[in-house]
């Protein structure tokens, strides 16, 4: 059976599998082609798929850049729906002779568009709808053979349509969660402009990953990084059904968990009849970062030594492939395509060693989004204990300390990280937060204590919501819980004199502040 399908070009965008996302969400696969695809190369995948319509993403370029990336022109005649988000749009009414140029007042964050021609895309929307705005090029007037269907304050062309053929254009983020009618207008696009029939589940994923994992590792042995969150035990339980004895489960104790991590591991796994090598690494982690305080750096040398660690290990028991549970937000924000921008560097992708002794690095989970990997967990029968934590860094509290890392600095945070959730999870709020958690800020104040001078750390406390990770709304915390949290992180931790509370969205903030 071929699945119907929409292709997503890739410019380059953090949003650009997002869009994938969300097209999935709706059972209707989406796959992500470079943004140069030919047009032999789409009808070469009609053969796998039903092609329905193609979605050109975002990007950071822009269209008057001298390397600038444009599609094959020749996709517009190929008689499928085109929809372009933001730089796909700028480059759609580039294409077809329209006027693009730097904006007069750049657009960051929500605003509200105006909807004069409520059609395709837009259909049934709102006069006013609020939209999620990210670009320093505008389209001032589109191509002859298009219309304009909506505008803002800022952008005269936020959203056109071609007069005879289903091409779109929005200067918004439907993807994002900010745009509140978003679902709808991609839903609109995937339904009632392409056509599509819902007839893709998540069962095929699992089946996928785990004829992945047996065809990469073959008939030899592999180790698994595993943390004990979400993401790494998915995918030790994949590993597990496709290699079975030949996998052997490593977890690695640098001394950055929060409290009592290594025996809750410990405990899960074992019930799990899964081979588990448990390593207490903290002294040479500690060392390693001495002195060091750039957070794309103590990313780096975690990211090292986790490797020379599972090198040892592989040694030892014969493997040769490293699996790794790194997600789809983990690799966008390493920047790790050609041409997307870093944001910050994960530990295990753009923070690993060039020299690695493995065959090959195995990442079965590499396109899915957290909340995919939470329904995997739930199909594959992973205890609810694992399926509902909250994500952590790998890591862990290293990046949630500012400044250098020291055992002292560690403990701080790693006791207001526990009254954080305590108070949290008692107060009822944990099912709508995505995550929650102290850092211990490199800032100093000064505050009173027994009706002395204290002079101590201070400490911000974070909590979003979000669906994917990919972005997040800081969470609306009633104040008698902050208070609640202030009170007993100043009273029972004597280093800290003073409790902050972080009101930042991603973006422009990511979640961790490392």
């Amino acid at each position: 059976m071929k699945y119907d399908t929409i292709l997503v070009l890739d410019f380059g965008g953090q949003y650009c599998h997002l869009i994938g996302r969300r097209i999935r969400e709706n059972g209707v696969y989406s796959e992500i082609v470079l943004h140069d695809i030919k047009i032999e190369e789409i009808r070469l995948l009609g053969k796998k798929f039903k092609v329905k319509g193609l979605v050109l993403s975002g990007g950071p370029a822009s269209v008057f850049d001298p390397y600038a990336l444009k599609p094959d022109k020749r996709i517009f005649d190929l008689g499928l729906p085109v929809l372009g988000l933001c730089y796909g749009h700028q480059l759609i009414a580039h294409i077809f002779g329209g006027k693009v140029g730097p904006a007069k007042r750049k657009e960051f964050g929500s605003t509200y568009a105006t909807i004069n021609k409520p059609v395709g895309v837009l259909r049934g929307l709102n006069r006013k709808e609020r939209v999620w705005m990210s670009h320093s090029d505008t389209v001032f007037a589109v191509p002859p053979e298009f219309d304009v269907l909506a505008y803002t304050q800022n952008c005269p062309v936020a959203a056109f349509k071609h007069k005879t053929k289903s091409i779109y254009g929005l200067q918004w983020h439907p993807e994002v969660a900010h745009t509140v009618n978003g679902a709808k207008m991609l839903r609109n696009f995937i339904f009632e402009v392409c056509g599509c029939t819902a007839n893709w589940k998540m069962e095929n994923v699992i089946d996928r990953m785990v004829k992945e994992v047996k065809r990469e590792v073959g008939n030899g042995k592999a180790i698994i990084a595993l943390s004990g969150g979400i993401d790494s035990s998915v995918a030790t339980t994949i590993a597990a059904k496709a290699l079975g004895e030949k996998l052997t489960a490593v977890f690695v104790d640098h001394g950055f968990m929060r409290e009592n991590e290594p025996e809750f591991v410990k405990g899960t796994f074992q019930k799990l009849e899964i081979n588990l090598v448990i390593v207490n690494a903290q002294e040479i982690f500690f060392e390693r970062l001495k002195g060091v305080t750039d957070p794309e750096m103590k990313r780096k040398i975690i990211g090292e030594e986790f490797i020379r660690v599972f090198e040892e290990v592989a040694e030892k028991v014969g493997a040769e492939y490293l699996i790794q549970g790194t997600i789809y937000p983990d690799r966008i924000e390493s920047g790790f395509r050609r041409f997307s921008d870093k944001i910050k560097t994960h530990h295990n992708v753009a923070g690993l060693p060039t020299k690695i002794k493995f065959k090959k690095i195995v990442e079965p989970l590499r396109d899915l989004y957290k909340d995919e990997v939470r329904k995997v967990a739930q199909m594959i029968g992973l205890p609810k204990e694992i399926v509902f934590r909250q994500p952590f860094p790998g890591p862990g509290l290293a990046v949630r300390v500012m400044g250098e890392v020291t055992r002292e600095k560690v403990e701080i945070v790693r006791k207001a990280d526990r009254i954080v959730g305590e108070e949290l999870e008692k107060s009822g709020l944990k099912e709508r937060l995505w995550q929650y958690f102290a850092v211990l800020t490199n800032t100093k104040a000064t505050g009173v204590k027994g009706d002395a001078r204290a002079y101590g750390y201070v400490v911000a406390i974070r909590a979003v919501e979000s669906r994917e990770a990919m972005t997040a709304s800081f969470a609306r915390i009633p104040h008698k819980i902050l208070e609640k949290i202030s009170t007993r992180i100043t009273s029972e931790i004597p280093e800290i004199v003073r409790v902050v509370y972080d009101i930042t969205h991603k973006p422009p903030a990511t979640i961790e502040w490392e």
